[in-house]
């Protein structure tokens, strides 16, 4: 038996018994969850496979994990809309712990994600590969656009600033709300774009460039915990039991993020 058919099938047998638990736990729920574009694209692939085994039925409302949009997570929850589960990055997610949004004790870390730069896709790629060399593409670009979210954070407020372009990115460089940054690339309304790479991939009419050089990089961590109000708590954590999972990494790795569980070998 070929080395990769062992592999799957521990794969399997991994993702049938964190299921098999969590169906014996929660039969028939509906969990409601809110999530960041952060891990959008493997938790869609991934969330079936939890319906499937568990009878469960799961609710989703896509949005920011910060930020002053109506969609943002914190916006979501402070008008009163209803969580169980709240996938979003750990430093949000400790924020409305803080405030008792959140259980403290119900706290999971996901994933790593780093940045990435699009560009619009056909076009050239510039050389990113050091800090000096992005510096210089960005210096080079026309426009450049990043997320309101932490990967923007973090460019808008320190990146410029390490390279010692702030004065040069003032007026050219603009934070996205509330839309995918590889969205504003693909349709040419900027040269260079600034976000999770999990964010970026997805996006057609947009090219990955890469991820920042290792000095100026900016990991974030995801995380997912249970709401204070949840009406489905133990179902909310089967969910997230799962999504942290051995099984559920190769789908996160896929989409470009480095999971906490270590992948079956």
């Amino acid at each position: 038996m070929s080395v990769t058919i062992v592999v799957r099938r521990r794969v399997a047998l991994s993702l049938l018994i964190v299921l098999a638990a969590a169906a014996g736990i929660a039969k028939a729920s509906e969990v409601r969850v809110m999530i960041s574009g952060g891990l959008a694209t493997p938790y869609k692939e991934l969330v079936p496979q939890f319906e499937r085994a568990t009878g469960n039925t799961v609710v989703t409302a896509y949005g920011p994990s910060m930020g002053t949009t109506e969609n943002a997570i914190p916006v979501r929850l402070a008008r009163g809309e209803a969580a169980d589960v709240l996938i979003m990055v750990g430093d949000a997610l400790g924020e409305m712990i803080e405030q008792g949004r959140a259980v403290r004790t119900s706290r999971v870390d996901l994933v790593r994600s780093p940045i990435g730069i699009a560009v619009r896709a056909g076009t050239p790629k510039p050389d990113i590969g050091t800090p000096d060399a992005l510096k210089q593409a960005l210096l080079n670009a026309k426009s450049v656009a990043y997320s309101d979210s932490a990967s923007g954070v973090y460019v808008g407020t320190e990146l410029f600033k390490r390279l010692g372009i702030a004065a040069e990115m003032k007026d050219k460089a603009k934070m996205i709300p509330a839309e995918p940054v590889a969205s504003v690339v693909a349709r040419g309304d900027a040269e260079l774009g600034f976000q999770q790479i999990s964010e970026l991939l997805p996006i057609a009419g947009a090219d990955l460039v890469g991820p920042l050089p290792p000095d100026v990089q900016k990991i974030t961590i995801f995380s997912a915990g249970i709401t204070s109000g949840a009406s489905q708590p133990e179902a909310g954590r089967a969910l997230i039991a799962f999504l942290a999972s051995a099984a559920a990494a190769p789908a996160l790795k896929k989409a470009g993020l480095d999971p906490f569980a270590a992948s079956e070998k």
